[in-house]
């Protein structure tokens, strides 16, 4: 199991901040509606709900993977990986604008139910909806990472039951007040994390693409560092799935990592709200 570790480090980052985010949803809901009789079995209902509907959503990927699969294996790795930089780089973006505004409507229709002016099935509404677009989410990103061809299905296994447990727990341990610490300092670092994550899986699908005759290499090998640090060594491995690590780039590959370094991070600080963020800590003490 510990070969596995270097792989499912990616799967782990990505998963552990889709459930961070969908626990603090919860957690919000769940604070604001302390007390009322029957809110646990709505909200059970509304995740059970949300988890349901990113199967289907992981069914109807595997669907469009075998409709796609006479059009090269290198042309749809690509189109699968570009998908997933465009979706990494809308989640960095996005939440760095609404997050705040989402966790302030989940607080608002907690409250609202407390007071009885909406019916408690609007809980199950909200939470199973936050589950189903970050389940969506993990699904299309683990498609990504797969469709690099460098981890195995043990290791996004892996990633994905290490990210699950560390979210959950920490989802739990805010909700119950035993965090303080302000969660922009996680969610910074993990947005970078994130940024670095997506620059690798564009380098790949240029690669890709390359491989396809669909792009100029722009010069292979730019550089040859595999005699320090190999991918067929841990932490080249780790490097590798972690941050897009190559031994030896072509120039394509150099020019799509920091053009999505570039945009992404240039989105996500151009979007970014001016307002201070809610400590969802606070909120849920």
């Amino acid at each position: 199991m510990f070969d596995l570790l270097p792989q499912s480090t990616p799967s782990a980052v990505v998963v552990f901040r889709e459930v961070l985010e969908a626990a603090l949803v919860v957690g919000i809901v769940m604070a604001a509606t302390k007390g009322i009789r029957g809110r646990g079995g709505w909200v059970l209902a509304g995740i059970g709900g949300g988890v349901v509907g990113a199967c289907l959503v992981a069914l109807f990927a595997e669907a469009i993977r075998d409709a796609a699969s006479g059009m090269g294996s290198e042309l749809f790795n690509a189109i699968v990986l570009f998908l997933a930089v465009g979706m990494l780089g809308w989640h960095c973006a996005w939440m760095s604008r609404h997050g705040r505004e989402i966790a302030q409507h989940m607080a608002a229709v907690g409250q609202a139910v407390a007071q009885g002016s909406r019916p408690l099935y609007a809980l199950a509404i909200v939470i199973g909806l936050a589950v189903l677009r970050e389940g969506s989410e993990v699904v299309l990103f683990l498609y990504g990472f797969a469709a690099g061809g460098q981890v195995s299905i043990a290791a996004l296994a892996l990633g994905s039951a290490i990210g699950l447990g560390g979210g959950a727990f920490l989802g739990l341990a805010i909700y119950l007040g035993l965090l303080r610490v302000p969660m922009r300092h996680l969610f910074a670092v993990t947005t970078w994390m994130i940024i670095l994550l997506a620059a690798g899986m564009a380098s790949q699908g240029a690669a890709f693409l390359v491989q396809a005759d669909l792009l100029p290499a722009l010069g292979k090998g730019l550089w040859d560092t595999s005699g320090i640090l190999s991918e067929k060594q841990i932490v080249g491995q780790i490097l590798h799935v972690l941050v897009g690590y190559d031994s030896r780039p072509s120039g394509i590959q150099l020019v799509f990592y920091l053009a999505t370094i570039a945009v992404i991070g240039l989105l996500t600080w151009r979007m970014k709200s001016p307002a201070a963020p809610v400590n969802p800590a606070t909120t849920a003490a």
